[in-house]
């Protein structure tokens, strides 16, 4: 039996490294590297910085992440980039949830299997989530600051905000982390690393005709330090989420998941917040227990937190922000994911 559950949690690992690691989180880990290095510290606060307004900084984080479409590990990076760049920790926590819990991909791939209703019910717990969380974490972190803590600063030279070669490549990054997703839905992984290579390619490229050395080293040594910080604890993650699913029986799902109760919609959230569900991978799986009796608060709840926080997730926040910002981080998250799903799957749905 022991030995069952450390294949289980082996055979996690397996598919998750040759599934996700190469056309996410290497782009991923690519692209905030490049954030903290080419973008002026300026821009991030003049934007998103503790001290703006918070509902235009919070509107922000919420419309861009709409755009990038990732997993609760695959977001880390993008996150964490922003937030030592000179991002609130309320923006930068509104990026880590919506990103992967209701971005564009997602919300289309779920509409085509569950219907209007469920989108549009994920888009609006999704959003109001984001706000209460990001007003959760400002307020209790307000007198905290953080520091870019690798990039150089000239002294006594004015920069530009951003220079327009790294606007190029940061656009060529973003276009490698969210290409090869939009082809997990009907395509192939070998259409997909194709894809994620050949982005590779020009944005290397670019970057080496484009891009002075020193950036350069500045951009790969800011990168080394999101990998070395976060992957190790992605790996033991993923590793325990094999050893869970394996100690969890089908039965029980069955058993606790029916009907609308606040009970059923809890331990919907914590299943999905211990779970790991790549992009997209929620909607067929939420599919397949509702056809087996869940109720529809529970399936809302599964469908957010399911892609949105999970027990690798928990690690690396814990990793890159502070274990006591992921010790307030997760639990807001799976209160309200709690009481607005069941709000919603017994009085909207």
């Amino acid at each position: 039996m022991f030995l069952e559950i450390v294949l289980a949690g082996l055979m996690a690992l397996k598919e998750y490294i040759a599934l996700h690691v190469l056309t996410c989180l290497i782009p991923a880990f690519f692209l905030a590297g490049a954030m903290v290095t080419f973008i002026e510290r300026e821009v991030i606060l003049s934007y998103l910085g503790e001290s703006q307004n918070r509902l235009k900084s919070f509107s922000l984080a919420c419309i861009a992440s709409f755009l990038v479409a990732a997993c609760s590990c695959t977001v880390i990076p993008v996150a964490s980039g922003l937030y030592y760049a000179g991002a609130g920790i309320g923006p930068a926590c509104i990026v880590l949830w919506v990103a992967p819990a209701a971005n564009i991909l997602a919300l289309t791939y779920t509409g085509s299997i569950l219907g209007l209703e469920m989108v549009l019910s994920r888009i609006v717990v999704a959003i109001s989530m984001a706000f209460l969380v990001g007003a959760t974490m400002s307020f209790i972190f307000q007198k905290e600051s953080h520091q870019k803590p690798l990039v150089e600063q000239e002294s006594g030279e004015k920069k530009a905000m951003i220079k327009k070669q790294h606007i190029i490549l940061l656009l060529l990054l973003v276009l490698t982390l969210l290409l090869p997703n939009y082809l997990i839905a009907k395509g192939t992984y070998i259409g997909k690393v194709v894809i994620w290579g050949s982005m590779s390619f020009v944005t290397a490229v670019y970057a080496w005709l484009t891009i002075e050395k020193k950036p350069l080293y500045l951009w790969f040594r800011e990168t080394w330090w999101f990998v070395r910080i976060i992957f190790p604890l992605l790996l033991l993650g993923v590793f325990l989420v094999g050893v869970i699913s394996k100690l969890l029986p089908e039965e029980w799902i069955r058993e606790w998941l029916g009907g609308n109760g606040i009970v059923a919609t809890f331990l919907a959230i914590l299943l999905g917040s211990v779970s790991y569900f790549a992009t997209l991978t929620e909607a067929p799986f939420v599919d397949t227990l509702m056809n087996m009796g869940m109720g529809k608060g529970p399936a809302l709840a599964l469908l957010l937190t399911g892609p949105g926080i999970s027990l690798p997730n928990w690690l690396a926040v814990g990793r890159v922000f502070g274990f006591k910002k992921a010790f307030v981080y997760v639990p807001t998250i799976m209160v309200l994911g709690t009481i607005l799903s069941w709000v919603f799957g017994n009085y909207i749905l």
